[in-house]
């Protein structure tokens, strides 16, 4: 059977739009694997690896600007003067985890980076809510409560309980650090500081990173996960935060608070951004 000239022009047609479909998938598939054969190139060479970013606290410009004008007067203080710094602290502990499996891609001394790091305030759930306090060669004991402290509370049990009996056994030397909290500015909590005497302890807000009593916290945190069995309940948590608070060796708690120069330095040398402490 013959073609006529029509016929040969449809085939041509036909075989055209059967074969474009097919060579864009092909080079579609080759292009992309060069693609991806590439990237692990490049992420082998440079040793960029997949990470968990870091979640910190916001830090918009003003707070980094004290962070840094605080950094810059403290960063030449000697040991004799961190030594009279009592750090403290509230911190949450609870069934629920901060975890959201989130990985980036980054190269290894760019933890904290901005474009490395998730900017974003304390998770909630059920759990206990703990302050302490640290001070080179001693600590005080840990309060735990299961609902936020206000200020009287802070006032009849913080700094009444607390607080004033290292200002009555270190003198006027003795200074007293908080993180600005709300209810750590309350008029009642103002009063009781001036009544005995306390002299608070200036701190630039949203600066965990800056507190040595942070890694207190996570070292508590580990000892708790680390647990066998863990506790399933809050009664078993209670427990278990009171035990092994208990167990964190003062050693370390000392280190972390000569280390304080070190942070100062960090805190400088990223302008007062986020630091890898």
């Amino acid at each position: 059977m013959r073609t006529g000239i029509f016929g040969i022009y449809c085939q041509k047609k036909q075989t055209e739009h059967s074969i474009r479909p097919v060579s864009s998938a092909l080079f579609s598939y080759r292009y992309d694997s060069f693609k991806a054969d590439r990237v692990q190139t490049l992420r082998a060479h440079w040793s960029i690896c997949s990470y968990r970013p870091v979640r910190c606290v916001p830090l918009p410009t003003t707070h980094c600007r004290l962070r840094l004008t605080w950094s810059r007067e403290h960063a030449l203080w000697t040991p004799q003067q961190w030594s009279c710094v009592m750090f403290s602290d509230e911190s949450r502990f609870s069934f629920q985890s901060d975890s959201r499996w989130t990985l980036i891609w980054r190269a290894p001394g760019t933890r904290c980076h901005p474009e490395n790091t998730i900017e974003r305030h304390r998770y909630g759930g059920a759990g206990w809510l703990v302050w302490g306090g640290i001070i080179l060669g001693s600590r005080t004991d840990m309060h735990v409560q299961s609902v936020t402290m206000p200020g009287h509370i802070y006032r009849d049990v913080i700094l009444e309980q607390h607080v004033r009996l290292f200002r009555g056994a270190m003198g006027a030397e003795f200074l007293f650090m908080d993180d600005n909290a709300r209810p750590y500015r309350a008029n009642i909590v103002d009063e009781c500081l001036q009544s005995e005497d306390v002299t608070r302890m200036d701190w630039p807000a949203y600066s965990p990173d800056l507190n040595p009593i942070e890694h207190v916290w996570d070292m508590l945190g580990l000892r708790i996960a680390a647990r066998q069995p863990p506790p399933t309940c809050l009664p078993e948590l209670r427990r278990a935060l009171l035990d092994e608070r208990c167990n964190i060796p003062q050693d370390q708690i000392d280190n972390l608070i000569l280390s304080m120069p070190r942070l100062c330095k960090a805190c400088i040398a990223s302008s007062g951004r986020h630091t890898p402490y």
